[in-house]
């Protein structure tokens, strides 16, 4: 079955499989791979594609790449390989973007009070070790802890950014196809389901009722996915 699944998505998902077991072999690769936030010393360049390929759990890469591999086919087949390595890879560098663009926002308000306050910010982002001992106000550490750490020392990991392009592609060439929906007993139209995913994807990464994921970086992929499918609608059948 596996050999029947079209090669660039076959591949998309082998390497996946490696990275994550490679990851549990050498557990300083999820350093060095997964993507921290640009101005976190920690960041480097590559980050910004490697972090596709990396998965914090067993359950978050078997559902993203059963995902990729209900979805992936049938894109694969329509728009052709090029095209479609294209959709994959600039939606997961769109969620990239959103998820960093909206952490940049929050950074920044934390930065405007510590800076404020008198707490020098940059000198603890670069050097953390040396404020452990630090005499600072229970302000400060409010928000040293509930905005700052998590930003700076937060990392970002998954294909969940690039497979949600991909559907969201999906929904706009094939917005009649029906889907089956876990607790749904009906199918739905993924023209219907699409936008309330994303919608509460919306709203859960602005009110941070995240739970560890990711929510914005969904949007950010689906958006890019969605801005591709329209641009090639018109000339799907014209692929090859």
């Amino acid at each position: 079955m596996f050999n029947n699944i079209p090669p660039i998505t076959r591949n998309i998902i082998i390497l996946n499989i490696v990275v994550y077991i490679a990851a549990l072999v050498i557990p300083q690769l999820d350093f060095y791979l997964a993507a921290y936030f640009p101005l976190s010393p920690q960041f480097k360049s590559w980050q910004i594609i490697t972090h596709m390929f990396m998965h914090g759990s067993p359950m978050h890469i078997l559902f993203n790449m059963f995902t990729l591999f209900s979805f992936g086919p049938i894109l694969e087949q329509s728009l052709g390989a090029k095209k479609y390595l294209i959709l994959y890879f600039l939606s997961g560098l769109g969620a990239f973007f959103l998820f960093n663009l909206w952490n940049f926002v929050e950074y920044q308000d934390a930065y405007s009070q510590l800076s404020n306050l008198g707490f020098d910010i940059q000198g603890y982002v670069a050097d953390p070790e040396s404020f452990v001992n630090a005499q600072v106000s229970l302000k400060v550490q409010e928000l040293i802890n509930d905005q700052i750490n998590p930003i700076i020392f937060g990392r970002m990991v998954g294909a969940s950014g690039a497979i949600f392009g991909v559907i969201a592609a999906f929904a706009t060439l094939y917005p009649e196809a029906k889907i089956g929906i876990m607790f749904i007993p009906v199918p739905v139209k993924v023209k219907y389901l699409l936008p309330i995913i994303i919608v509460g994807s919306v709203v859960l990464g602005v009110t941070g009722n995240v739970g560890g994921i990711a929510h914005l970086a969904h949007v950010g992929g689906a958006i890019v996915g969605f801005i591709l499918a329209m641009i090639w609608k018109k000339h799907l059948y014209r692929f090859k």
